[in-house]
């Protein structure tokens, strides 16, 4: 199975850590379908599965539910760089799933966070097309949105820098990242729980620091730096984990093939879903613009993660 559900026990267990009541949930969804219809600038939507998963990210905060999926829409707009022409098997992207996997791992550790592993295949390997690899990371977040039926309790990044090297990193320029970062936090629903960087080196301190003031300072204490794979153990279970981490969820290629698949049978949804942006023209107090979204250029935002 792509993404195991949370067992009963564990589905009740998440909806008191995200303020979930199966009596007043449905009502929630009515209400932000209702508010979505009487927005002139955002397209029509009544995705409950989504408006759900939205719902649970903000922890059923219907005022930050609206902000959020005004800002899922406003990107789709603002950034077509990562929201057009999302076909995996485009060449350009073929290139990227060939050096770059970045599959969300089917369990959930028992707390009901679920797992995702970004890694490079080979040091070696041409730097592939980043903002191909960024709407990548997108669209299996979009999936997500709609595949996540019972919720989860939050997400952890494993970062694996083994193949980290000077010359893939000037490919990530502040602006790509800023945009990229933005777009992530504060577009979609999803709770970052934790970031662990495996096989660190002197030079992920380098990445790290150019990260950081994208970044609030309770984020900067959920990152956790591994010289060593079993200290990771101690957050993430063996049993979830693909074979190369020393897991028994089976070979991550295996993982990641499963997961390209699953983006080829969207794309005609993905192709369904250019339409789905904001229309700045429209909206009733002042159109946001670029500097409104990412800052000026050449400035840092700090981001809102909750």
């Amino acid at each position: 199975m792509l993404l195991i559900q949370p067992t009963d026990e564990m589905s009740k267990q998440i909806r008191v850590g995200l303020n979930e009541n199966p009596m007043t949930r449905d009502k929630d969804v009515e209400i932000i379908k209702e508010w979505l219809a009487k927005q002139p600038h955002l397209p029509h939507f009544d995705d409950d599965q989504r408006i759900m998963t939205f719902l649970r990210g903000c922890n059923f905060s219907l005022e930050r539910c609206k902000k959020k999926l005004d800002m899922y829409f406003t990107m789709r707009a603002a950034l077509p760089e990562f929201f057009a022409d999302r076909d995996v098997t485009r060449p350009v992207m073929q290139d990227v799933v060939k050096v770059v996997q970045v599959p969300v791992l089917p369990g959930l550790t028992k707390e009901g966070n679920r797992v995702v592993l970004m890694r490079g295949v080979d040091k070696d390997l041409p730097t592939p097309n980043v903002t191909e690899a960024m709407k990548l990371v997108l669209m299996i977040g979009d999936v997500r949105l709609r595949e996540e039926s019972h919720g989860v309790a939050g997400d952890i990044y494993i970062l694996d820098a083994a193949v980290a090297t000077p010359t893939h990193f000037a490919k990530f320029t502040p602006p790509l990242v800023k945009k990229f970062l933005v777009c992530v936090q504060e577009a979609y629903p999803a709770k970052l729980k934790q970031v662990h960087v495996v096989n660190v080196s002197p030079f992920v301190d380098t990445i790290l620091n150019f990260v950081k003031p994208f970044l609030k300072e309770k984020v900067r204490e959920r990152i956790f730096m591994h010289s060593n794979i079993n200290t990771l153990y101690e957050y993430v279970p063996k049993d979830i984990l693909p074979t190369e981490y020393g897991g028994d969820a089976g070979p991550i290629q295996v993982i990641h093939e499963k997961w390209l698949k699953k983006l080829e049978e969207y794309k005609p949804w993905f192709a369904q879903q250019e339409t789905m942006k904001a229309n700045e023209s429209l909206r009733p107090d002042k159109p946001k613009t670029h500097d409104d979204l990412f800052g000026l250029d050449g400035s840092f935002r700090q981001l809102m993660i909750d």
